[in-house]
């Protein structure tokens, strides 16, 4: 069962800590994803074994914290992303984040620069929202964006996503690729060749636009958004222990 706390802004947040030595691993997953995924469990008993601290969670509207999807945007699982890291963590943190817990890992170094030993992202997907939804529309689908105050997507690995006008809106208050990124700590940035969600252009554009001086990119042939298969974990697990210096 997981625990709970309340944020600020009165959302129930869902999670996992595990008590250890530091930094901190604190996994943040994806969009409409949980922390019951195969990485962030994978990574958590790693972090077990390797006696280290860990935390996972899930988003409000994701998982079991509480509130719907649809109600959601980039702003309120920022915000749930600091009150985790500020309630349940102290000292530094290596956040892990896969997909759109990529930008949230970004956002968050932005905010807590701080508070972050090194950085791992898998598929990372900054401002996804913007350059690749709002950019994707068509003039229908910005038509019905703004009649009906959403559109849905299909997607390769669930059912639709549920596109709100205010996702977009508030995507748009917390880009991240076009002002300056300075990530003064050691990042490794894993991608798969085979991912159809996000392109390895996205991984190259933010490789290139960081100000960072131990940043990484590793491509791998064939694998899929996922990433969550044996050769893939195994490489989140040296990517960790890279930023770690384990």
């Amino acid at each position: 069962m997981p625990n709970y706390f309340e944020t600020a802004e009165g959302r129930r947040i869902a999670y996992h800590k595990t008590e250890g030595a530091g930094p901190t691993i604190v996994f943040l997953g994806g969009l409409k994803s949980d922390m019951e995924g195969t990485k962030a469990v994978h990574l958590e008993a790693w972090a077990k074994a390797q006696g280290r601290a860990f935390l996972r969670f899930d988003y409000s509207g994701h998982g079991e914290s509480s509130g719907t999807f649809e109600e959601g945007c980039i702003g309120d699982w920022h915000q749930d992303t600091l009150a985790a890291i500020d309630n349940l963590t102290t000292g530094p943190v290596v956040p892990v984040g896969s997909s759109m817990g990529g930008w949230q890992s970004l956002l968050l170094a932005r905010a807590r620069p701080n508070r972050i030993a090194g950085l791992v992202t898998i598929a990372a997907a900054p401002d996804f929202t913007e350059d690749g939804y709002w950019a994707g529309f068509s003039e229908a689908q910005k038509a019905l964006l703004d009649s009906q105050g959403y559109v849905e997507l299909p997607s390769d690995y669930m059912e639709p996503y549920h596109v709100s006008k205010r996702m977009i809106e508030d995507g748009r208050t917390h880009l991240v690729l076009r002002t300056p990124l300075a990530l003064p700590f050691p990042v490794r940035c894993l991608q798969g060749t085979a991912d159809t969600a996000v392109s390895t252009e996205t991984a190259l554009r933010l490789l290139d636009h960081a100000d960072c001086e131990d940043m990484r990119l590793t491509l791998v042939k064939d694998a899929d958004h996922r990433f969550s298969d044996p050769r893939c974990l195994a490489m989140i697990e040296a990517a960790v222990s890279d930023v770690l210096g384990i």
